[in-house]
Formats: C-alpha cells, structure tokens, sequence
C-alpha cells in the first residue's frame, strides 16, 4: 500500500470535515494548485484511501434518536458460528455496525430506533433471530457527547 505523505493526509482531513468541499476550496486548503489537488484525490479514491462519501444525517430529526449497543455472546456450536452470525448480522437492515470484540462478549452490534417499544420489537424479531445468540446485554446510550464517523488522521 502507497504511503500518505503530509498533504494526503491533509486532504483526508479536510474531506472527512466536509466531503462535499469544492476542489478550489480544497487546494487552498492544503496549499496547492487545484489541478494537482484533484490529481490527489483521484488517486486517494483509486487507491482505496477514500472509499466513498457519505451524509451526516441528522438521527433525532429522523425519529431515531436512540442509540443502543448490543453485547452479543454466542452458542460455540461449532466452526462456523462466528462466520453464520457474521453473515446474517450484515444483512440485517435493523444493524447499522456490528463488530467482532475480545472479552466476555463476542461482538458489539449497533442500532438506532425511535423509543424503547421499538427496540423491544427489533430485538425479538431481528438480533434473537441471529444464528448462534446465546445471551445478549443491551447498552442505551444517554447521551452522545461526542459522534465522530471517521477517525482522525494526523499529518
């Protein structure tokens, strides 16, 4: 993989801030001509350093402003556990992450619904329904204190 030297960096910086930012603006930003800045980012995107762009939406507005993680442990019932519930997990609509993690539990799932009688409902119907599920902790979160999509790179 090519190494990112200070200006990609910055470039990925400043389009994880605002990833609609015009070219012009862009290359003022990082310190260069708007053609190379471009030439930049075209190869960040054929590269794989950017995968895509996306809207920061606004979930409250949405009528989903609950955010609850869900611990998962699973029934060891053989090899293909993980990958079983790995498959299903990533086709739920209802999941918007879901990780594999060390420790007592065997994957953290994400969710967003409109009040906790929704989440009652998903739960029976989409996260026991998972293959594999042994026992399940439900986290709810309180309040967001701080939402960032995507990790900070530093130049």
């Amino acid at each position: 993989m090519a190494k990112l030297d200070r200006i990609d960096k910055h470039i990925l910086v400043e389009l994880q801030k605002d990833g609609r930012l015009a070219n012009v603006e862009l290359a003022r930003r990082v310190g260069l001509s708007p053609t190379p800045c471009l030439e930049r980012v075209k190869r960040l995107e054929r590269e794989g350093f950017i995968e895509g762009y996306r809207a920061k939406v606004n979930y409250q507005a949405l009528g989903h402003g609950l955010l609850i993680y869900i611990e998962v442990k699973l029934s060891h019932g053989g090899s293909d556990s993980f990958k079983e519930f790995s498959q299903a997990a990533n086709l739920s609509e209802q999941v918007l992450e879901c990780h594999f993690v060390s420790g007592e539990f065997d994957f953290l799932i994400k969710v967003r619904v409109a009040d906790m009688s929704e989440y009652r409902a998903m739960f029976d119907k989409s996260i026991l329904a998972l293959p594999h599920v042994k026992e399940t902790k439900t986290i709810v979160v309180m309040e967001e204190i701080k939402n960032e999509r995507d990790c900070v790179i530093y130049p």
